[in-house]
């Protein structure tokens, strides 16, 4: 990981609605969603927020919550989450009846697949809710916004060593941080 900078909990809002505004009327966007794990992580973990870039195999780590595939008849991630890279296992192998079992999840799987990379929203710890509360993973980078990206990248091939994707992090540690753009954490 490469910790930019620390960044105001406004400034990640900004960006957030910037690029994920909320549209009610369309029943593939869940970004008022996304946006209250954002708002849990603030809350939670009292404003420690960096910009960072995270390497391909980084984001394969990430944890993914509790997700039933965009209510389809398929649950894609247990209540119990995957890695990104486990949960891209699974959507292969459940590729041929994906699209018809979960076909509005299929189709934010498609969109993301070409999609210019917009930054993830990422925590070091779950949020507070349902979606997080069984996770068996308590720590490392866990999803508050960005799933269908990375699962998408991921089955893509796109997420890859030295290949770099933008995140805001909410709670890395003070002695985590080595301040100053471009450092390496690993």
């Amino acid at each position: 990981m490469r910790v930019l900078e620390a960044v105001p909990f406004k400034a990640v809002m900004d960006h957030f609605a910037q690029q994920h505004p909320y549209d009610p009327q369309d029943s593939a966007n869940s970004n008022d969603e996304a946006q209250g794990h954002i708002r849990n992580a603030q809350s939670t973990l009292q404003g420690r927020w960096h910009r960072v870039l995270l390497d391909g195999p980084e984001v394969l780590r990430v944890v993914l919550p509790w997700h039933l595939g965009e209510d389809g008849e398929v649950e894609l991630i247990p209540r119990t989450g995957l890695t990104v890279a486990d949960a891209a296992r699974r959507l292969t192998r459940l590729h041929a009846t994906y699209a018809t079992t979960n076909p509005l999840c299929a189709a934010k799987l498609a969109r993301q697949a070409t999609a210019s990379p917009l930054p993830l929203f990422l925590s070091t710890v779950p949020m507070p809710g349902p979606d997080y509360e069984h996770l068996t993973v308590r720590g490392g980078l866990i999803h508050l916004d960005g799933l269908h990206r990375m699962l998408a990248w991921a089955t893509a091939g796109r997420l890859v060593p030295d290949r770099w994707t933008p995140a805001y992090v909410a709670g890395l540690s003070p002695a985590d941080v080595r301040h100053g753009a471009g450092h390496d954490q690993d």
